[in-house]
């Protein structure tokens, strides 16, 4: 592990919207980051000063200027998805790379635009369940010749769909299936793929379920519930093993054991190659690998947008043509209203 202080070569950056989410997690995460912070932006002018203060750098209320003035090598983006696609591109077409929290934007549309407008730069989406380490278990063991061949896949997370999906859409309402569903979408697409088509059953209280045909004939079933939490769990299903990512942290893989209808009596057989194997964090010492902003992927896709500047390559996790993908699915959900939607 290496902390920003400790890298030889790091990112000039300006980091544009400082609310309490980019104050909690954004900006504590840049300790880990090869980054320079030479400038904050916030349209509350004090509120940039004072960021400004703490971080020793230059602060601005308009990204026009900032982007004008300094010569960064990439921006974070902490705003709105409204205000995504304009930021962005005025960030490509002054040559600089752009890291961008969820959502990317309202509309499909507006990704497609954004893609357009890259001109051959990095952008990666702040996904970050696509980027937890449970999550890159779950996608380590899906694609290994080991386990074989991965059939279905099922999300739990405490979600609602309207029933006026196309007058969302038409209004630009920002509702929750946008800003938190499509947490366990990238989640699911990660693991299991592109998705072809969508259907979505729900009930009076907007609770159901948004089956998903993946392209390479995965099963997705994205279950809305409801109830306190922990709530949110993820299982993956093959035809030896399966997986289960509870509450983000604990990963468990079920390899079986040698099993005979008649005969079996021992549910703890000999050797370590069969049965549940466990992995969870420890919280005895203050580490690292127990901090939120490591479990829950917000430092792996900020690392992984780093490194693909400093490489000039570009990003395929959590990239805009990823962010499309989960879009489309987004867009297609909220029009479904029980019939399959072709993507």
């Amino acid at each position: 592990m290496t902390y920003q202080r400790e890298f030889t070569k790091r990112l000039r950056i300006g980091i544009v919207g400082l609310g309490r989410h980019s104050y909690r997690n954004i900006l504590p995460a840049m300790h880990y980051l090869p980054v320079q912070i030479a400038a904050v932006c916030d349209i509350n002018e004090d509120l940039a000063k004072l960021t400004a203060l703490q971080f020793g750098c230059r602060h601005y209320s308009d990204t026009a200027r900032m982007y004008g003035e300094e010569e960064l090598d990439a921006v974070f983006l902490c705003v709105s998805p409204q205000l995504h696609p304009k930021l962005t591109m005025d960030a490509f077409d002054r040559g600089i790379s752009v890291w961008m929290e969820k959502p990317v934007a309202m509309r499909v549309h507006e990704v497609e635009e954004m893609i357009s407008r890259k001109n051959g730069h990095t952008a990666v989406v702040g996904y970050k369940k696509a980027f937890m380490p449970s999550t890159e278990k779950a996608i380590e063991i899906v694609n290994s010749e080991q386990y074989g061949q991965h059939h279905s896949s099922l999300a739990v997370y405490p979600m609602t769909i309207p029933d006026n999906g196309q007058e969302v859409l038409d209004s630009g309402s920002y509702v929750n299936w946008l800003a938190n569903g499509i947490h366990p979408l990238s989640l699911l697409i990660a693991v299991s793929g592109k998705v072809e088509a969508v259907t979505v059953r729900r009930n009076a209280s907007g609770r159901g379920v948004c089956l998903l045909d993946f392209a390479n004939g995965v099963a997705g079933n994205f279950h809305f519930a409801s109830g306190p939490q922990p709530i949110e769990s993820y299982r993956f299903f093959g035809e030896s093993w399966h997986l289960e990512i509870e509450n983000s942290l604990r990963v468990k893989l079920q390899r079986g054991i040698p099993f005979d209808y008649e005969s079996t009596h021992n549910y703890i057989p000999q050797g370590t190659d069969s049965g549940a194997v466990i992995w969870e964090p420890q919280n005895c010492l203050a580490t690292l690998e127990n901090k939120a902003i490591f479990t829950q992927g917000m430092y792996g896709e900020m690392k992984y947008f780093c490194d693909c500047v400093l490489e000039n390559r570009q990003a395929e996790r959590g990239s805009l043509e990823f962010a499309l993908e989960v879009m489309k699915v987004y867009e297609a959900a909220l029009l479904s209203n029980g019939k399959t939607r072709v993507i």
